[in-house]
């Protein structure tokens, strides 16, 4: 897939763990397509994530998201015991991204290249199990995404650096 057919969709979602290149691509979509960039972080617990997003959602102008609501779903399992997003929230957002001509881009890359880009970019990295359990919650989460919205795989070149991520 090239910037050129990513840049075709009013809306990119991009998602993935730390070091498979959202950053990087999103860097690309602001400089070479004009795409405004939103980033984002843990939304704080007393923040409601749904609002959060359909704010985001309903700005004009090509948007990509350098993370999104999708996160919530991989990481607040996995750290927290539990997502602060239903799978119904969760799909009534997806149907947004798609309302606004969007896509979803999962992006992946081998473990040990996340691995080495983290220790490059912040000088520590999870333990390799621990990068692969995320990339697999990853996957259990675009797999049922997919089968309600547009969701397209995005593998990372292992040889290329990933400065932000």
């Amino acid at each position: 897939m090239t910037i050129d057919e990513i840049a075709q969709h009013r809306t990119v979602v991009l998602e993935g763990g730390d070091g498979v290149g959202k950053t990087t691509l999103a860097d690309l979509l602001v400089t070479q397509r004009g795409f405004i960039a939103v980033h984002s972080p843990r939304t704080p617990d007393h923040q409601n994530l749904t609002h959060r997003y359909r704010d985001l959602l309903a700005r004009p102008g090509p948007l990509v998201l350098d993370r999104s609501f999708v996160s919530e779903l991989v990481y607040g399992p996995l750290y927290r015991d539990r997502s602060r997003l239903t799978l119904e929230q969760a799909l009534g957002l997806a149907d947004l991204v798609t309302a606004r001509d969007g896509v979803f881009l999962h992006l992946t890359a081998p473990v040990a290249v996340v691995r080495s880009r983290l220790m490059a970019r912040d000088g520590h990295a999870p333990e390799v199990e621990e990068i692969a359990a995320l990339g697999e919650a990853y996957e259990r989460v675009f797999r049922v995404l997919a089968s309600h919205v547009s969701v397209l795989g995005y593998a990372a070149e292992p040889d290329s650096p990933s400065p932000t991520g």
